[in-house]
């Protein structure tokens, strides 16, 4: 018996700002949406595809998102030019704290969800 994987994961949004997500989270970080069961569509929200996985974009109202350091971290290549593509964005980049065999850099997406960007040292 064992954990194979991560499927999903879950951020939050408030209620209302799916538009605003996906620009920022299909045009911003590109990420592909994906298909949304029919069975849960009437709960607002979205999902985008990741790797082998996905996120789900939930929505929910009353919640301090700038508050917390819970987080997802998106792996990428060329992290300094995704710190460039978001700074170029007026997207403030946070430095994290080091990991060794990684760099890595945090921002908050327009919702207050922290997100980091981390790419393997070579």
């Amino acid at each position: 018996m064992e954990i194979v994987g991560l499927h999903h994961a879950q951020i939050c949004i408030p209620v209302g700002a799916e538009d605003e997500a996906r620009r920022f989270y299909t045009g911003v970080l590109r990420l592909r949406e994906a298909p949304k069961p029919d069975s849960l569509a009437g709960r607002g929200g979205f999902w985008l595809e990741v790797g082998g996985g996905q996120v789900h974009v939930g929505t929910e109202d009353g919640v301090e998102r700038s508050a917390t350091k819970a987080h997802l971290a998106y792996e990428v290549t060329d992290l300094d030019a995704w710190r460039r593509h978001l700074s170029d964005r007026g997207i403030e980049v946070e430095k994290g704290v080091p990991i060794p065999g990684y760099r890595r850099f945090e921002f908050r997406d327009p919702f207050g969800n922290r997100v980091e960007l981390i790419e393997a040292q070579t």
